[in-house]
């Protein structure tokens, strides 16, 4: 038997995406692995996706993080 329950605590006015259940949160209520947060508003909490997917594109398509030329893979020259 566990001597401490593990809670998930979060501060008023923060706001999460629960990837699980596809619904925005005002504080923790799901486990870290299953959302995104904390943002500021409910508002940017409901475009959680988009906004990840617009961080992604940027990522992907920054040149400081591509070793080689485009195009090719890591084994080939």
């Amino acid at each position: 038997m566990a001597l401490f329950k593990r809670r998930t605590v979060g501060k008023p006015g923060e706001w999460y995406y629960c990837l699980e259940h596809r619904k925005v949160e005002e504080g923790p209520e799901c486990p870290a692995k299953d959302r995104f947060g904390p943002y500021g508003t409910r508002g940017e909490a409901e475009h959680a996706l988009q906004i990840a997917a617009e961080r992604n594109l940027q990522w992907e398509n920054d040149p400081r993080w591509h070793d080689g030329p485009a195009g090719k893979g890591p084994d080939e020259s």
